[in-house]
């Protein structure tokens, strides 16, 4: 993926993402940096912490028709040494807490 289709997608997010980004812009959760919509080798993430490796994928719905795609770039980025942490949209939104807890228990697990 090139850093244009990135800049798309960084315009466009999610309710769900635009929502967990509160919680990770600006050094907010232990003090590390996230960006989103980020190219790494063939794919776009949601959001990732470079210096911790820590991947926060938000997934809608079209995602439970593509599980084996997902799967497959998981193990890929797995491979790469990064940490995949996924959410679904409805969890995001309903309970932000929860899912800020779990990627600060994440990131915090990889210092």
């Amino acid at each position: 993926m090139d850093t244009k289709s990135a800049r798309e997608l960084r315009k466009n997010l999610t309710d769900a993402e635009r929502r967990l980004w509160q919680q990770l812009k600006r050094r907010q959760m232990a003090t590390v940096k996230f960006r989103r919509e980020q190219p790494i080798g063939p794919f776009i993430v949601d959001f990732v912490c470079f210096e911790r490796r820590v991947i926060v994928e938000v997934d809608g719905g079209q995602h439970a028709e593509q599980a084996p795609y997902d799967e497959q770039r998981t193990c890929w980025l797995e491979a790469q040494g990064y940490r995949v942490l996924r959410f679904w949209n409805k969890d995001v939104l309903a309970n932000t807490e929860a899912v800020a807890k779990a990627i600060l228990d994440a990131v915090e697990e990889r210092s």
